[in-house]
């Protein structure tokens, strides 16, 4: 997503468009055609008793802002797609470590034992960049893995058991297949994947009573349905991810971690804004705008929202020059994400980039500040939370994170 082009207006680019980026230190574009500074083809507005500037894009978000914390001075280590979300999951640019949710499971376990603690649900166009290192227990054992929910069609595949098999003899089945697990679990004690897929299937036994009701989106009220936009193809994709997101929540679900924009067929399937930012990015906040809005109002109808974080993250900005003219680049020297719920102060704006967005200026934040965040508004001390590999206690934080004061304070 371009922050300059949605939650961090920029009067500069408009002032110097078609100029050269010069004095900013190294450039680095990815794709190639770099050209001169380029404005955002986009008006901002400002919005609420706060006064917070947000793009035409997001309408919806818009008239939220008051209940959100805009943080406008996020940077990242890695202009690669990969890269950088193994970085947003795990705090790291390298696969194998625990995914942000796997750590939040270990660390609060579960308020439903029928359902999964930690829930995946992505754009039915495709999985992100990275695939599941996003939601990886990596040395952990394997039971803090992401569960894959599908945002089309069946949520959860064979979820149902077969109509002729009843009950009990599905028990038993179980039950035998539980002895023989058994065996090789003593006989391989070490193996946390076996443990994780002895579990799994104790849990899907009880999904099935569960979760059918869970995803079924159906017997919501109409009013609610038009909240999230499902009365509307463009929106109804993402709507319905928002919604399941709330239902599972709200039926214990610790952690739920939801992807808008798929690697699919069409390369505009993405945020990747190379070929055209306006096109782009009018397509998918179109897509997603209603439904978020929706969500933070249907949180707080429920009084779900201050117990739960929201938040929204890219997993870098792009660059305030262009590609060709009408595109945008990479850019993980300046992003900006947005919170709320958690009993968060809404309607701030938090830290800043430079004129131009180019890089965090103004109270620079790392991942592992917003990890070590997150982790403490959920109950957590980030420098606490351990897990003993390799003869070394590992954090999610690795030896870094400092508090977002405004955020905690």
């Amino acid at each position: 997503m371009s922050h300059v082009d949605t939650f961090d207006p920029k009067p500069d680019l408009d002032r110097y468009h078609g100029q050269p980026l010069e004095g900013k230190g190294e450039i680095i574009v990815r794709q190639g055609h770099p050209g001169p500074l380029m404005r955002s083809p986009f008006k901002f507005k400002k919005y609420g008793q706060s006064g917070i500037d947000v793009s035409e894009l997001f309408p919806h978000v818009a008239q939220k802002v008051d209940k959100i914390a805009l943080i406008r001075s996020m940077f990242g280590k890695s202009n690669d797609h990969v890269l950088a979300h193994y970085e947003l999951a795990s705090g790291r640019i390298l696969m194998g470590f625990p995914s942000l949710g796997s750590w939040v499971t270990y660390g609060l376990g579960t308020e439903n034992q029928n359902l999964p603690a930690f829930v995946v649900i992505y754009d039915p166009r495709g999985g992100p960049f990275g695939g599941t290192a996003n939601w990886s227990p990596g040395f952990m054992p394997a039971a803090y893995q992401g569960t894959i929910f599908r945002s089309s069609g069946d949520p959860i595949i064979d979820l149902r058991p077969p109509g002729d098999l009843p009950p009990e003899e599905q028990r038993a089945r179980l039950d035998l297949l539980g002895k023989l697990n058994d065996l090789d679990a003593k006989k391989y004690s070490g193996s946390s994947e076996l443990a994780a897929r002895i579990a799994s299937y104790e849990l899907a036994y009880r999904m099935q009573g569960v979760a059918p009701e869970a995803v079924d989106v159906s017997k919501e009220p109409a009013s609610v349905k038009k909240l999230y936009g499902l009365d509307d193809p463009v929106t109804a994709l993402f709507g319905h991810q928002c919604l399941m997101a709330r239902r599972l929540v709200e039926r214990g679900v610790r952690f739920v971690q939801l992807y808008h924009g798929g690697l699919g067929a069409q390369d505009f399937d993405t945020w990747d804004a190379h070929r055209d930012v306006k096109e782009n990015h009018t397509r998918h906040a179109a897509e997603c705008d209603k439904p978020m809005a929706g969500l933070l109002e249907d949180l707080e109808r429920t009084g779900l929202l201050d117990s739960t974080l929201v938040m929204w993250q890219s997993e870098f900005g792009r660059m305030p020059i262009s590609q060709r003219g009408v595109g945008r680049d990479h850019n993980p020297g300046a992003m900006t994400i947005w919170m709320a719920g958690a009993k968060i102060k809404g309607g701030q704006v938090i830290g800043a980039s430079d004129e131009f967005g180019y890089k965090a200026a103004v109270q620079p934040h790392s991942t592992h500040d917003l990890h070590a965040t997150i982790l403490h508004l959920l109950g957590m001390d980030h420098t606490k939370l351990t897990y003993l590999f390799n003869g070394r206690n590992m954090r999610l934080t690795d030896v870094y994170g400092e508090l977002i004061p405004q955020i905690v304070g």
